[in-house]
């Protein structure tokens, strides 16, 4: 067994380089901490035989991380339901629509191809961060002090989750008032594909697939659609193609990005600004999440039709925890996540994201490029980094300077002024700093940019 670094232990999930930081026996030893986990849990009741769901993604190490972790679970005395290989958002859906008590899947996301992991959910799909679970599953696994149940699990299958998941999706959009549109889809060879496939196979629609081969050694480009060089292929088709819409998925399928007719990647804030607005229209008044990076256009769009903004920590877990906590119906994050609070539970639909925003665009009377270019009023800095020796010390420098404007501290530190904002958060596992500031004119944000800037060195 290779020694395992704790280090893999993340805030939102596991993941490590695989061979390096762990081998397949992490799968077994988390198997059986997740089971004491669950059964440490309030909602466990005495005696119960847990049902838990295991998928995997496509990497080269997934099946046999996913067999040990099978093991694990049935030795500790839980039944198993083999999903088989599907994207993280259908894992999410199954254990939340057959009410299963927990999930798990084997996947590294966007990481590149040696990079494998896991996430884990409880019942409804409630995700666990390392404040609600991987913290103690962490020092379970290092500790290695278990002991087998003394009856052991069964293992059970179930191959309809996709199609359960689409028929679902569907029946929150009135299909007719879709048009055949021209749509390319690249899935970058990752867990997208299995939806995009299944979805768009009953629309009218016209779908150029590209990369829909499960291939877990990335043959074209990295799964991670948040890197502008991973998606010159999708913006090469699209213009080729002439056609109306992108869409492009990273590895594990629970984060999307949109592109317009131009080629030009749409604006995360303006997606989630538009997104609030037609969950909006289904829910008049609800709560609406974005995270504490910048993005001042969904505000906006939130207070214009009528629903009440709710700043978030950044972070899938801390999302969902926090619209849990405080009855958030949707919320979307920077990088491409967007949640939906459903029936089967609060998390990343992209199927309903994906059909609502074709019905959007089925209904404007212009091109998606023209439609948006109003939105396009704020100028952002981008996400930068710089390398610090004491994060605390940044912030102090940061508060006595800009202590003035209106502060916030949910995640990091959060400056707003009437012309600019920026929030500056502290990596959670690098000694880095992460700046991403907005203002109203390109001028502005290049000079207090840059003013900030100095401050972080």
């Amino acid at each position: 067994m290779l020694p395992i670094n704790p280090e893999i232990f993340k805030a939102y999930d596991i993941r490590g380089i695989y061979g390096q930081d762990f081998d397949n026996e992490l799968g077994h030893l988390l198997g059986l901490a997740y089971v004491e986990l669950r059964k440490s849990d309030p909602d466990y009741i005495s005696g119960k035989k847990l049902k838990i769901a295991v998928a995997a993604d496509m990497r080269l190490s997934s099946p046999g991380l996913k067999e040990r972790l099978i093991k694990g679970l049935i030795e500790a005395g839980a039944d198993v339901v083999d999903l088989g290989t599907i994207s993280t958002p259908s894992l999410y859906f199954a254990v939340g629509h057959y009410k299963y008590d927990g999930g798990i899947i084997v996947s590294a996301s966007h990481n590149p191809k040696e990079w494998n992991g896991f996430k884990l959910v409880r019942a409804q799909g409630v995700p666990i961060s390392n404040e609600t679970g991987i913290n103690y599953l962490r020092d379970k696994v290092i500790e290695n002090h278990f002991l087998p149940a003394a009856v052991a699990g069964e293992i059970f299958k179930n191959n309809r989750v996709v199609s359960d998941e689409i028929a679902y999706s569907l029946s929150f959009v009135d299909q007719s008032k879709i048009k055949p549109l021209k749509v390319v889809a690249d899935a970058a060879n990752g867990m997208g594909a299995t939806y995009l496939e299944a979805l768009f196979a009953g629309l009218p629609c016209v779908l150029t697939s590209l990369n829909f081969t499960l291939d877990g050694s990335f043959p074209v480009h990295e799964a991670d659609p948040l890197k502008e060089e991973n998606l010159i292929q999708i913006k090469n088709a699209i213009k080729t193609k002439g056609a109306d819409f992108g869409i492009a998925t990273d590895g594990d399928g629970d984060r999307l990005f949109f592109i317009d007719n131009q080629g030009e990647t749409i604006d995360p804030s303006i997606i989630r600004g538009f997104l609030a607005k037609i969950f909006l229209a289904d829910k008049p008044g609800a709560k609406i999440g974005y995270d504490a990076r910048p993005g001042r256009i969904t505000v906006d769009l939130i207070k214009e039709n009528g629903g009440i903004p709710v700043m978030t920590r950044v972070g899938h877990s801390l999302i969902k925890e926090q619209m849990l906590k405080d009855n958030l119906f949707f919320a979307g994050e920077s990088s491409g996540h967007f949640f939906l609070r459903g029936e089967a539970g609060c998390f990343e639909y992209p199927s309903i994201i994906i059909l609502k925003l074709l019905t959007l665009v089925s209904a404007v009377p212009q091109d998606i490029a023209s439609y948006i270019a109003p939105y396009k009023k704020y100028f952002h800095s981008g996400e930068i980094n710089r390398v610090v020796s004491d994060k605390e010390a940044v912030f102090s420098k940061l508060l006595a300077k800009y202590g003035d404007g209106h502060v916030s501290r949910l995640d990091g530190l959060t400056i707003e002024y009437p012309d600019f904002w920026f929030n500056v958060r502290g990596s959670n596992t690098e000694p880095k700093i992460r700046l991403n500031l907005e203002a109203t004119s390109r001028g502005i944000m290049e000079k207090n940019r840059d003013e900030v800037l100095m401050l972080l060195q």
